[in-house]
């Protein structure tokens, strides 16, 4: 298979053929470079780290999965060194190109699982969430993707980030194929979830958007809001001052998680890490114990109040990023600003152990934007029909969807109005 994205490791067009039949059976696969493969070094995106490794003695759990349903695994995806970052850069195997916004960053650290797919390279793609590592390159790179319920599918024999928030998700192109690796890997059997619900618009997360994000998003919202029969507004940030908190939870959190999987071996080792992820590395050594508990225990708090917002009957929509994937030359790479804004979006459904999905519904400046939807705990499978059922009524109402995202986004004639979305860009 030829590379042209930049998005497989060296020498990563490893293939490992599916079962005769099953499910899956004719449709390709990647992986991030995280998960095991028998008789396969995990480079886990760092030289110094697979050196020293031995091939893995088994498959993942996930990708045995995979196999067993039929689906063939055609090589191994870039990630971020360590699964350490949202950026989707890599300074030692480079950084996998982004095919629905050129000249950006494709988003991290799931970042050549995002790029195989939305290029065609693969049909579909494994990657991890801790801190939004499907969500976001989901977003930039204009693909659905599925953040799971913390512990839903098993990680044995995935490398480990900060494990109170690591979650297995996927990438494709269309929800019925999402759906179709979604019941192979959660077990569950075709027409398992609903596919409606009710809306509730997380009014403080698109509070955080800059006003022409807000707008391109708009016609979008409006279309989810007549489709389910109106929303309720809510605060996502329920229990807590801002949104900004939440991300700093996760930060303490997952940082001091993050030195105890790894701070011996980077003090033994000194391997040679890009300097952002060094930065990560050097501030997750100065966490407490007791800040990672105080922090503990108000995630705890916010996780439960968070959770009671939600049944198997309605989502929670937000923004999945604050804007489209920045420019790869811009040095700063949208700014500090962009970054907390990020993880502010991406963190409730962390502390949360919820599952998010991406929808690729909006475009902004010709690239694409992305909306969520979180779910109660368990509520992958209304995910998954979900925006299968959205998106096949979206077919039939307003033309086809393009591979990505909706190019055009137009409001219905029906009058109906998003007014809570309307009020936040007064």
């Amino acid at each position: 298979m030829l590379d042209s994205l930049g998005a497989f490791v060296p020498n990563g067009n490893i293939v490992f053929e599916g079962a005769g039949q099953g499910p899956l059976k004719g449709y390709g696969f990647a992986l991030k470079d995280i998960f095991d493969l028998q008789g396969q070094v995990t480079g886990f995106g760092n030289p110094d780290w697979a050196c020293c490794r031995r091939p893995s003695s088994a498959h993942a759990q996930v990708v045995s999965d995979l196999l067993g349903a039929g689906a063939m695994l055609v090589g191994k995806t870039i990630t971020d060194e360590f699964a350490y970052s949202l950026n989707g850069q890599n300074k030692h195997y480079g950084t996998p190109t982004n095919p629905e916004a050129p000249g950006r960053i494709p988003g991290g650290s799931s970042s050549g699982s995002a790029s195989a797919v939305a290029g065609g390279l693969v049909d579909f793609a494994l990657g991890s969430d801790t801190a939004g590592s499907i969500r976001v390159p989901g977003s930039y790179c204009g693909l659905f993707g599925l953040r799971t319920t913390h512990n839903r599918v098993s990680r044995q024999g995935v490398l480990p980030l900060a494990g109170s928030f690591d979650s297995v998700g996927w990438f494709a192109r269309g929800a019925a194929l999402l759906e179709a690796v979604g019941h192979a890997v959660l077990g569950t059997e075709q027409g398992r979830g609903q596919g409606g619900g009710s809306l509730l618009v997380a009014q403080d997360a698109f509070d955080l958007l800059e006003p022409p994000v807000q707008q391109a998003l708009f016609p979008a919202c409006q279309r989810l809001e007549q489709y389910l029969g109106g929303a309720t507004p809510v605060r996502l940030a329920e229990g807590l001052d801002s949104l900004s908190i939440a991300g700093d939870l996760f930060r303490i959190i997952q940082s001091y998680e993050v030195w105890q999987n790894y701070g011996a071996w980077i003090t033994r080792v000194k391997p040679d890490i890009a300097p952002d992820i060094q930065q990560r590395f050097d501030h997750a050594q100065t966490v407490t114990q007791t800040e990672m508990e105080e922090a503990q225990a108000t995630r705890d708090r916010y996780a439960q109040i968070l959770r009671g917002q939600l049944d198997e009957k309605n989502f929670i929509l937000l923004p999945s990023t604050p804007g489209i994937a920045p420019l790869m030359q811009a040095g700063d790479l949208g700014g500090q600003d962009h970054r907390i804004r990020l993880l502010a979006l991406n963190a409730p459904a962390s502390l949360a152990g919820l599952p998010q999905m991406t929808l690729p519904l909006a475009s902004f400046q010709g690239c694409p934007l992305g909306l969520s939807l979180i779910a109660a705990p368990q509520g992958d499978e209304e995910l998954l029909a979900f925006a299968r059922a959205f998106t096949d009524h979206c077919d039939g109402e307003a033309g086809p969807l393009t591979v990505g995202y909706l190019s055009k986004p137009r409001s219905s004639s029906s009058g109906a109005s998003n007014r809570f979305l309307r009020s936040s860009n007064t």
